[in-house]
């Protein structure tokens, strides 16, 4: 009868025990950091402008105005530096330039449609009419060039960011948000 009992202890805990030691794992993706390096990328592959600050209005010299600042001179303040998030390494040197000098052969069929900027970080065909049969070889050759120099760099990004590299694709995602805002 002990034994019994012993028995259905010993099995209500081993039960409990599976119940209870199931484990999260939860990888941490720097979803920040891959959106200033990504939106710097295409900048530079892309030329991108950046916009100027536009500038703060002078305010007059007054009473109230010298209070403020004497206040501000007085009071305590806190300043928090922002991480520089910078990747460079010679591959993505390389995979920039060539990029960089593809999109100057490109950019003529982005502006006829005929190249879509993809959700996932890869240009797609558009409509090809009135390209000869040539002319859409060698569009599709400079596509899939393109591609596999986007796969490269976003491998090499998230490398460089210590990104698992099942997390490639989510990296690709958040370059397609800012290749389709310079094309």
């Amino acid at each position: 009868m002990i034994n019994k009992r012993w028995r259905i202890y010993l099995y209500i805990m081993v039960v409990a025990g599976f119940i209870f030691s199931c484990v999260t794992i939860n990888i941490y993706f720097p979803q920040e950091k891959v959106e200033s390096v990504a939106g710097k990328i295409v900048k530079d592959v892309r030329g991108g402008q950046e916009q100027k600050a536009p500038e703060p209005k002078k305010q007059k010299d007054s009473y109230i105005h010298n209070i403020k600042k004497i206040i501000f001179v007085i009071s305590p303040s806190y300043c928090f530096a922002q991480e520089e998030i910078t990747v460079s390494n010679a591959t993505i040197r390389e995979l920039k330039a060539r990029l960089k000098n593809r999109y100057q052969r490109l950019k003529p069929y982005y502006k006829k449609g005929m190249i879509i900027e993809g959700d996932d970080g890869y240009l797609k065909e558009g409509n090809l009419k009135g390209l000869s049969l040539r002319e859409k070889r060698d569009l599709k050759a400079m596509i899939s060039a393109e591609n596999r120099d986007r796969r490269a760099l976003y491998q090499e990004v998230a490398r460089a960011l210590k990104i698992d590299p099942s997390q490639v694709d989510r990296v690709g995602r958040i370059f397609a948000k800012e290749w389709k805002k310079l094309y």
